[in-house]
């Protein structure tokens, strides 16, 4: 895939269709849809940062870019899109060909602008919302974790600080010695109009006759807005004195019952307070949750403990009771924190579920970040949420207030995006009527947006089959512009614009063409994003049948083979690994649901959602590498055959990582063989691995789980789930000290010759 993969580098885009089916007809018989994942902020190095404001076409608004045709002696450029003429504004009157301005240089396909005029006012907001209806032991990790991440702060950004547990408590923290705060209760619903008067937010004068949007420009005093959020430089002491004294909730929990957790009540505090306070800047809700929610419009389940909570069955058979009421609760906030342009960001640390289903609608429309840990004191959640506020080495450079935008060529509509955004609902020439995901719409809102976030488009072709389609070489071009406008870390409002140029290719010899610009890698990533968004929309999907009947329409169209001869059949070296994504794929978290909770799935669902191709296909079909004395590190095939007892093996499936020692191996470690001199080479062996696994774990966001396992041991499960079942315990292909996977499900050499068969069908 190294082409593709330079195309990466270049603009941040991977397509599975890198030449276009030139018709309708042509693009449905592809079956994988034509598509793009694109990462708006990937950091490239040498990209030129204009210091002005773009030129755009005054019909369709699309920006100048290297494939407009310029008329240098008339001073004119005409669009790609419209074909509109547009003339040069005076400040461009010296252009030639031998003098050309940036953004018409041909490797400048991706450029940035920054106006200097447009400075935002307010610094980052980070609003902490705390659960305290956990254990000491638990809230003990949290306070020291949270006190570390809050020392990583910038010193100018604004922090605020909320705990709830049966009550909603909102700390003034710059109210001076004495602590304050303010109480709610966690049952009801309260709006933003309540949260104005309750917190005296207009003590000294009446309020505003009209509806309060609220904020400083809303007639409200910057001094009441800085009795909650406080710079980080001046609120260290107040902020290391309220986590100091932050108990346990003190309400009693019966025996049989859960704790009254009111997590929506608090979340919909934290938003209304930003919105009074600083609607339209750069905000995050860093929501740390540590149960179920109990009480309140967004409750998960009830206090009864005899009462489980739901699970992937009662979903799929709605007798789940507080599900619905939940999410419409939580899309409901997510509108109100995508107008103010804020972000929420969930931390959920607990053995039991928490509402992490519930609450993916909220956070994922904001462009939030998710981390799923069993506890405040594993290192997933510890490492993470350092990693969030760490300014050196890995950094994830948030940005705020994105609104993401697309241009096309006519003949191309946009169906949605699948990732984290939401439709922003502009109408246009350019919107399909099938909608996948965030759609109806050529603009989408990104109030959360780092260096990582990947966006999936998914486009229609609309050209109908006519004589001119095929047409002369000269109009088989197709151009698609996709503009980010952002607020950079600095404060600084921004323009990323990533313009790019594919061919059109249809009639009788356009197979070829087709299958010379596949790529595999970015077409399995983007099938497994529409499974999922399926799964989730549609009643009654199967989704494992659906993903069958598409590989093999794609094979048939694909591959090269006599009717009903399977042993005729093969695949182009551009789709020989398509099957085995798939067969992987099939097999995954994000489409076998059995033995994961629903807020497990969710989570899994919304990390693919945002990563780029490369992290999306570790996550279908992971990695394994194997190690022994014979030979270096070297990959090795996703097979049980690939365990030995005298290897060692690493596996990285992006949410966990594995380090698993063979037996003998095991046994001599065991033995301490490593700490004896003569026996160098053995402790270098067991240290490679281990090396490898926290290289991974250091570049990762969420850090990956690392389980160190041995073979036969209770931990090797979860490097044998992954693997493909070969040799099974009704199988006689296990090979000597090698391993058997308990399973009836079928291995990829059975799946391949089924696919074979039912392919080579007319």
């Amino acid at each position: 895939m190294a082409e593709f993969q330079d195309l990466e580098a270049q603009d941040g885009v991977r397509m599975p269709w890198n030449v276009f089916p030139g018709t309708k007809q042509e693009s449905t018989q592809c079956v994988v849809p034509v598509s793009a994942i694109y990462t708006p902020l990937k950091p490239f190095p040498n990209i030129q940062i204009l210091p002005y404001s773009p030129l755009r076409c005054r019909s369709c608004r699309s920006i100048l870019n290297p494939f407009c045709i310029v008329d240098y002696v008339a001073k004119i450029w005409i669009c790609p899109f419209c074909f509109q003429r547009n003339h040069f504004p005076p400040h461009y009157a010296l252009i030639s060909e031998e003098n050309l301005p940036a953004e018409l240089f041909a490797q400048y396909t991706t450029i940035e602008y920054e106006t200097p005029t447009e400075k935002t006012a307010f610094p980052p907001v980070f609003l902490f919302v705390v659960d305290t209806c956990i254990i000491e032991e638990e809230l003990m990790c949290l306070k020291n974790s949270l006190s570390q991440a809050i020392d990583l702060l910038p010193d100018n950004s604004l922090v605020g600080f909320i705990t709830f547990g049966t009550y909603v408590h909102v700390q003034e923290l710059g109210f001076g010695l004495i602590p304050k705060t303010y109480v709610f209760k966690g049952s009801k619903e309260i709006s933003k109009d309540q949260i104005l008067e309750h917190m005296n937010f207009f003590a000294k004068r009446s309020t505003p006759s009209t509806g309060v949007i609220a904020g400083v420009r809303d007639g409200l005093s910057s001094k009441s807005i800085s009795r909650f959020l406080v710079p980080a430089s001046e609120c260290e002491f107040a902020l290391n004195s309220v986590l100091e004294e932050l108990q346990k909730d003190p309400w009693p929990v019966p025996a049989d019952q859960r704790a009254t957790r009111c997590t929506s009540t608090a979340l919909s505090v934290a938003t209304s307070l930003l919105g009074a306070c600083v609607p339209g800047s750069g905000a995050r809700i860093v929501a740390l949750i540590g149960g179920p929610s109990t009480e309140g419009p967004g409750s998960i389940v009830s206090k009864n403990l005899s009462e489980p909570i739901r699970s992937h069955k009662d979903l799929d058979k709605d007798s789940a009771p507080y599900y619905n009421k939940a999410v419409k609760f939580y899309e409901g906030l997510s509108k109100q924190l995508v107008n103010q342009g804020h972000v929420l960001d969930l931390f959920a640390c607990a053995l039991d579920q928490v509402g992490v289903a519930e609450l993916k609608v909220a956070v994922e429309r904001t462009g939030g970040l998710v981390v799923l840990a069993e506890r405040f004191g594993h290192s997933v959640f510890k490492d993470s949420l350092r990693r969030v506020f760490q300014s050196s080495g890995y950094e994830l450079d948030f940005s705020f207030n994105g609104i993401f935008e697309v241009s096309c060529s006519k003949d191309v509509k946009v169906q949605g995006i699948l990732g984290p955004c939401a439709s922003l609902e502009k109408k246009g020439p350019l919107c399909s009527e099938t909608v996948v995901g965030q759609g109806s719409t050529s603009t989408w809102k990104m109030c959360g947006i780092d260096k990582a976030t990947s966006l999936c488009l998914v486009f229609e072709i609309v050209k109908k089959e006519t004589p001119e389609s095929i047409g002369p070489p000269t109009n088989d071009q197709f151009y698609l512009q996709l503009l980010t406008y952002y607020q950079h870390n600095s404060g600084q409002m921004r323009l990323r614009a990533t313009t790019l140029a594919r061919r059109w290719v249809a009639g009788p010899g356009s197979i070829q063409e087709l299958i010379s610009g596949f790529d595999q890698e970015a077409a399995a990533a983007v099938m497994a994003r529409i499974v999922s968004f399926k799964m989730e929309s549609e009643a009654d999907f199967d989704p494992i049948r659906w993903l069958d009947r598409s590989l093999i329409r794609l094979c048939s169209r694909f591959g090269d083979y006599q009717k009903d001869s399977p042993s005729s059949f093969s695949l182009s070296p551009r789709f020989s690994i398509f099957p085995q994504f798939m067969f992987h794929l099939r097999r995954s978290q994000f489409v076998q649901v059995f033995n994961n909770s629903p807020d497990e799935t969710a989570y899994f669902r919304m990390i693919l959602n945002r990563e780029n191709v490369a992290k999306s296909v570790v996550m279908i079909q992971p990695s394994l590498i194997s190690y022994s004395f014979h030979s270096g590190p070297e990959p090795v095939l996703l097979d049980v055959a690939a365990v030995t007892t005298d290897g060692i093996l690493l596996l990285d499936a992006y949410f966990t990582v594995v380090v698993f020692h063979g037996m003998t191996i095991a046994q001599w470690r065991k033995a301490g063989y490593q700490n004896k001199k003569e026996h160098e080479a053995f402790s270098q062996l067991l240290r490679a691995p281990r090396d490898d696994a926290e290289a991974i774990l250091k570049e990762r966001f969420p850090v990956p789980r690392l389980v160190i396992c041995d073979q036969h041991g209770s931990q090797a499960r979860f490097l044998l789930a992954k693997l493909n079942p070969s040799a099974t315990y009704d199988s006689s292909s296990a090979q000597q000290g090698g391993d058997i996977i308990f399973t009836d499900d079928v291995n990829f050499e059975v799946f391949l010759d089924h696919l074979q068969r039912l392919a080579v069908q007319q």
